[in-house]
């Protein structure tokens, strides 16, 4: 760009400001972020670089700049982003992007300039730019400047590379780049909630692996293969996810046996935590995640969330726990999870319960009940036979040509850790 006025369009992308509140951390909050709109955007003709103190230029054909909108609306950490023109650090420079933006635009009655500049260096302040820019647009279109209510507003960037300036500003979901909160494990079944849950939990960095039960051969495969639907469409904010598929059917058909129907939920919830706990120490997940949310259904009261949680020692994050049922799904039609929950399937949970359950349970005789189970064998048991679904966006190479279908199919093997975090 040196030595040149000739503009050159880009994508500009804005940092989320929470980054910039990371003190000595900002690093690899940086290149985490970075990171993750390179996974992004694989597969495009894009050539990305990372601009101080927290913007990334994107440079790519111009066929390509839908694509690349379209997949930059779904990566944490990005405040906003749009097209801009890219042009040297100098007021001819910026004059001369101008003429060629407005060359571009249809006619407006107002407009704003917006500046902000991280290179101090330059001979004119931020408001003497919005000044002098603004005199300019208006001598050349005619249209009068109005701050609070424009027809048009020019955004204006001054980075230590040269200006940017664009019309557009499209934003981005905010919050903190995948992976850098570390890994975590969430109960996915097939309803509304759990998809929400471990999307939030995304968005405050956390890596997601997905865990269902399943209730196959007594009922038909369907709430897996929603569970697979849910973890292609969630793993298109994430890059890449496991699903685990674990049996319960054996389980629930001793628990069958020995204890009342109003009960039983309580149990295979116990019985999911203990395994979901095994579980993510093999893989290395440092927490679980549920749907739940406080006083939804029976197993949702604060005593049985208590009995519930009582079998584990790992954190368990309920991000939707005060959230009212509205508002979970307004956010999953946002995401685009509600038309896949709300299929008819055969929920593990509803097999073999009273029709009201149990909503305070006894923690006594609880563990009563269980002291009549197997529980060891069973766990075990469950454990070596989980399937695992490899998921990917966008595709790989060695991947399905659909975004995000699964990779492999295959057993888990004793020892399934955490792929490296490329970012770290």
């Amino acid at each position: 760009m040196a030595g040149s006025h000739k503009p050159t369009k880009v994508l500009l992308v804005w940092l989320f400001h929470e980054i910039a509140l990371k003190g000595n951390n900002r690093r690899f909050f940086l290149q985490a972020a970075q990171h993750n709109i390179r996974t992004a955007l694989r597969g495009l003709p894009a050539h990305v670089t990372f601009v101080p103190p927290m913007s990334v230029r994107i440079q790519l054909p111009e066929d390509a700049y839908a694509d690349a909108r379209e997949r930059l609306q779904k990566v944490f950490g990005v405040e906003a982003f749009g097209s801009a023109l890219w042009t040297a650090a100098s007021w001819e420079a910026l004059v001369e992007a101008t003429d060629a933006l407005l060359s571009t635009l249809p006619p407006f009655t107002s407009f704003a300039i917006r500046c902000r500049r991280t290179e101090k260096r330059f001979p004119m302040s931020s408001a003497e730019i919005e000044r002098r820019l603004g005199a300019y647009v208006g001598e050349r279109t005619g249209a009068r400047v109005n701050l609070q209510e424009p027809e048009r507003t020019f955004w204006v960037r001054l980075l230590p590379d040269g200006f940017y300036l664009s019309v557009e500003r499209i934003p981005g979901l905010g919050g903190l780049p995948v992976g850098v909160s570390g890994h975590t494990l969430a109960l996915l079944s097939g309803g509304i909630d759990s998809p929400v849950a471990a999307w939030r939990m995304m968005s405050r960095g956390c890596r997601v692996d997905f865990l269902h039960f399943h209730s196959f051969p007594l009922v038909s495969t369907r709430s897996q293969e929603k569970a697979q639907a849910l973890a292609e469409m969630l793993t298109t904010y994430e890059y890449r996810s496991r699903l685990f598929l674990a049996p319960l059917a054996e389980f629930q058909q001793h628990v069958v046996v020995v204890a009342p129907p109003a009960s039983r939920v309580v149990l295979y919830r116990r019985f999911m935590f203990r395994l979901a706990e095994r579980l993510a120490h093999r893989i290395g997940a440092k927490a679980l995640i549920t749907g739940e949310s406080l006083g939804q259904v029976s197993s949702q009261t604060l005593d049985n969330l208590a009995t519930i949680g009582a079998v584990v020692r790992l954190p368990i994050l309920r991000p939707l726990i005060g959230m009212s049922k509205q508002d979970i799904i307004a956010q999953a039609r946002k995401l685009g999870t509600y038309e896949i929950s709300i299929q008819p399937d055969e929920d593990c949970c509803s097999l073999f319960v009273a029709r009201h359950s149990a909503t305070r349970s006894d923690p006594e005789q609880i563990q009563a009940l269980e002291a009549r189970l197997p529980l060891e064998m069973l766990l075990q048991q469950a454990l070596e036979h989980i399937k695992v679904l490899h998921f990917h966006f966008p595709p790989i190479a060695r991947t399905s040509p659909l975004p995000g279908a699964p990779t492999t199919a295959e057993a888990l093997s004793p020892n399934d850790p955490e792929p490296r975090e490329a970012a770290r």
